[in-house]
């Protein structure tokens, strides 16, 4: 017994040394994405809850975000739209920005990690922001009769699809976005509108 014991020592050994490495691994270390996307904002909206009385709004966006965590992140959105008549000879300016958490998921490590091409390196998001919104140099409907701006809360939620051509720069293949504002409109004070947009992206690691 003694005999066999002493025979098995090298081999106890060996295991022990290339199980030890294994057992020692380094904390995982989360590295923290910067992605900025400048783009064509086209908002569908409408005057009234009745009749359609519907417009698009034409603009831009800059839109910039922080991943830190698996994923997960925050986002800022500054948008800014146009059009010249909502009604007849009324036009509207509108401003928003907003703020909140985004989910941003890799296809890489989505599909399978090695996975190579533009899609492969896509970054799929979802965000839900709040924040506010501003109508200027328009017509608003108020309780003393009419003034040229109003101000109110709103939120979106939705998210789009980024593709890279590079290391660092790509394009936001689409971005689609429900938008909830409050701003006066003579009827509920609700407005349910439809965002789309399309641009440049840029993809930062530091």
């Amino acid at each position: 017994m003694l005999k066999m014991f002493r025979q098995s020592l090298p081999l106890l050994g060996a295991l022990f040394c290339s199980a030890a490495p294994a057992q020692v691994r380094p904390a995982q270390v989360h590295s923290t994405d910067i992605d900025v996307a400048v783009t064509y904002v086209a908002e569908r909206g409408k005057i009234a809850p009745s009749d359609c009385g519907c417009f698009w709004l034409q603009g831009g966006s800059l839109d910039t975000a922080l991943t830190f965590y698996r994923g997960l992140g925050v986002a800022a959105n500054l948008t800014g739209g146009h059009n010249d008549d909502i009604a007849s000879g009324v036009e509207l300016d509108k401003v928003a920005f907003m703020l909140g958490p985004r989910y941003t998921v890799r296809a890489s490590d989505w599909w399978h990690r090695g996975t190579s091409g533009m899609m492969g390196g896509a970054a799929i998001f979802g965000e839900g922001l709040i924040g506010g919104v501003h109508s200027f140099n328009t017509v608003v409907p108020t309780a003393a009769g009419t003034a040229g701006a109003a101000s109110s809360f709103a939120f979106q939620v939705g998210g789009g699809v980024d593709v890279p051509l590079g290391k660092r720069l790509g394009i936001r293949l689409v971005e689609a976005d429900f938008v909830r504002s409050t701003l006066p409109n003579g009827g509920n004070d609700v407005q349910h509108d439809l965002r789309l947009a399309a641009g440049i992206s840029f993809h930062l690691r530091p």
